[in-house]
């Protein structure tokens, strides 16, 4: 098109030279004047086809070059943009919008920010306002989304102009995920084990400083476990390392499987693997009971079968184990610590774990014997139920608490307060609490043929979980059934903890077992959550006085106060009282002054055996007529 442009230009210049001297006067010339005249004018015109050639080569180099740098931009490695004050793109060459996947049109008058990702817009905005108020290059990196979704990591090299008065910015962007990725790749094979993709060594000791920093600031603790395979040299040496290894992958998907998100599992090298738990409890024991948990799961995962090429192979490890907390020993310290634990731990038969502080291995397999002989207990006949006497304002008895009792054949009798506990952590308070409800029903049955026992209520206590489970009513009425006792004569006790969890479900529950006669206590009133907002939606008989406030009632003026606030609350919301852990003639007066109903503690009697119990309601009755007053 260039070239027909000028060859019609050259046309119309020779055209109008030839029409100006054609008007032009020209005198007569001798022949030699005209044939100098003729070489002159040939002269000429060969220069200026000459001039004429040399435009046109000059013209299409100008082409070529021209169109070399649309190649060169349009095609170029790099995305090149060019971006309005406002951040919209003005342009774009077809690399930057292949690199991003949209029609190139499409791209235009956009925000740039809408090819960043949501994560990194922040950034580039910051970046943005940085380059139009300085003129120097900014290189910074971005994650940007391609029209499909996809991301990938790109490196952007911004600079301000301006032209003409308009200011813009100019981008060029390099895709970088290969870098990235060999970046990511470098940092996998320094700071993992590339045969199970774990924490090393080295990422290990950084993860387990962050932990003893954590423990010290928060004051929780934290535990590390040092896991060794037991016997896997053997499997090395009979199977071959392919198969050891791949016995290695599986055993740490197993333990990783058996931890929490935030805790560490790492390969030291060979056949042992250390564990970092974090944010355990607070408290010493707890967080130890804790951390045995953990370790006994991962332990029992470690002894599933191994599929290794086509053949079932069995395996277990030793784990020892240090707790950490606050104090100082440095990270080779307890590895140390954990490493001894562990060599204790083959030396007691491998498949085991052991703690490193001796005392606290003790508690715990204390803990564990009688974890198992709670197992036990209700099969071999070993709970028993003790009643302490609950005593009217005329000194009658009206009624017992039934309390659980456990005699162990080596142990002797164990206090509750070391088996409740282990027993609500374990589930086992189910079994126990069922059993004790039914003894103290069966009791109120043997109870209601004799003149002497038919008008007395006994109390039971209901326990959190035992409470929470769904079939709670149903196992009650199936009790009541069985037993055929007067369900008026039931009383559950209840703690306040208990009651204001989930308030909807405790209250359809206690208004079941309500409608069928059963009464409820509320127990340790006082010691939680006491308020009149749920108080007066439960459908409660009685408020139980806890006995902390009854052993300062005389020489406390606070415990005074409150224990005379909830009498009169109970009055006022038409509520039995009852005050347990009397133990003194003084406690007893101020409570009568007080108005309180009912009684129970040491002053009027220990809990009892069975047969003691009844031999003590007996020698009552000879002394003195009983007549119970009503609940």
């Amino acid at each position: 098109m260039s070239k027909i442009s000028n060859e019609q230009a050259a046309k119309e210049l020779r055209a109008a030279a030839e029409s100006q001297l054609a008007l032009a006067a020209v005198p007569e010339l001798s022949p030699t004047s005209t044939d100098a005249l003729l070489h002159e004018l040939h002269v000429h015109q060969i220069e200026l086809e000459m001039q004429n050639e040399a435009l046109q080569q000059a013209q299409v180099v100008m082409e070529e070059s021209r169109d070399r740098y649309v190649d060169l931009y349009e095609f170029a490695p790099l995305g090149y943009f060019t971006l309005t004050r406002n951040g919209m793109i003005e342009a774009v060459n077809l690399t930057g919008a292949l690199m991003l996947g949209v029609v190139r049109k499409k791209l235009l008058a956009r925000r740039f920010s809408y090819v960043v990702a949501p994560e990194d817009r922040d950034r580039w905005h910051r970046h943005f306002i940085k380059t139009l108020q300085d003129d120097q290059q900014q290189s910074f990196d971005l994650l940007l989304q391609r029209n499909d979704a996809t991301r990938f990591h790109a490196q952007l090299d911004c600079r301000h102009f301006q032209a003409d008065g308009v200011s813009s910015v100019r981008v060029a962007l390099t895709d970088i995920t290969e870098r990235k990725e060999a970046e990511a790749e470098r940092s996998r094979l320094a700071y993992y084990d590339p045969l199970t993709n774990l924490p090393n060594r080295r990422l290990l000791y950084d993860r387990l400083g962050q932990a003893l920093v954590g423990c010290q600031r928060t004051g929780h603790f934290g535990a590390l476990l040092f896991l060794d395979m037991d016997n896997f040299k053997n499997l090395n040496d009979t199977r071959g390392h392919d198969v050891g290894d791949q016995l290695l992958v599986d055993a740490a998907k197993r333990i990783e499987a058996n931890v929490r998100e935030g805790d560490t599992v790492a390969r030291l090298g060979g056949d042992e693997f250390v564990v970092v738990l974090e944010g355990l409890s607070n408290t010493a024991a707890e967080a130890a009971m804790q951390t045995r948990q953990v370790s006994e799961k991962i332990r029992d995962s470690i002894t599933w079968p191994y599929d290794l090429s086509g053949r079932e192979f069995y395996c277990t490890c030793s784990i020892g184990i240090t707790m950490f907390h606050d104090q100082c020993e440095s990270i080779d310290i307890l590895l140390k610590q954990a490493d001894m634990a562990m060599y204790k731990a083959k030396d007691a038969g491998r498949n085991a774990l052991r703690f490193f502080d001796p005392a606290m291995q003790t508690t715990l397999d204390d803990r564990s014997e009688m974890e198992e002989a709670l197992h036990w207990a209700i099969q071999r006949d070993q709970f028993h139920l003790y009643f302490q006497s609950q005593i009217d304002g005329e000194r009658r008895v009206v009624g017992a608490e039934a309390l659980l009792r456990w005699l162990h054949p080596e142990r002797g009798w164990v206090s509750p307060r070391d088996f409740i506990p282990l027993a609500e952590e374990t589930s086992l308070i189910l079994p126990i609490g069922h059993w004790a409800l039914n003894a103290a029903c069966l009791q109120l049955k043997a109870w209601s043929v004799s003149a002497l026992t038919r008008e007395l209520w006994l109390a039971v206590n209901v326990s959190t979980r035992q409470f929470r489970q769904p079939e709670f009513v149903d196992d009650v009425q199936k009790i009541l059934v069985e037993t055929g006792i007067d369900p008026t004569r039931l009383k559950l006790e209840l703690t306040e903890s208990l009651v204001i969890h989930n308030v909807a479900d405790t209250i359809s529950k206690m208004m079941t077992l309500k409608a069928l006669g059963i009464r409820f206590s509320m127990d340790d009133f006082g010691t939680g959550y006491s308020s009149l907002s749920y108080l007066k939606l439960l459908p409660l008989s009685q408020l139980k006085i806890d006995r902390s406030f009854i052993a300062g009632i005389t020489s406390d003026a606070n415990d005074s106060a409150i224990v005379r606030t909830i009498i009169t609350m109970g009055q006022v919301l038409g509520l039995h009282v009852i005050a347990e852990g009397v133990e003194t003639e003084e406690q007893l007066t101020c409570l009568q002054q007080f108005g309180c109903q009912a009684f129970q503690g040491f002053l009027f009697g220990e809990p009892m055996a069975l047969s003691e119990f009844e031999s003590s309601l007996q020698t009552a009755a000879q002394s003195k007529p009983e007549s119970p007053l009503p609940s």
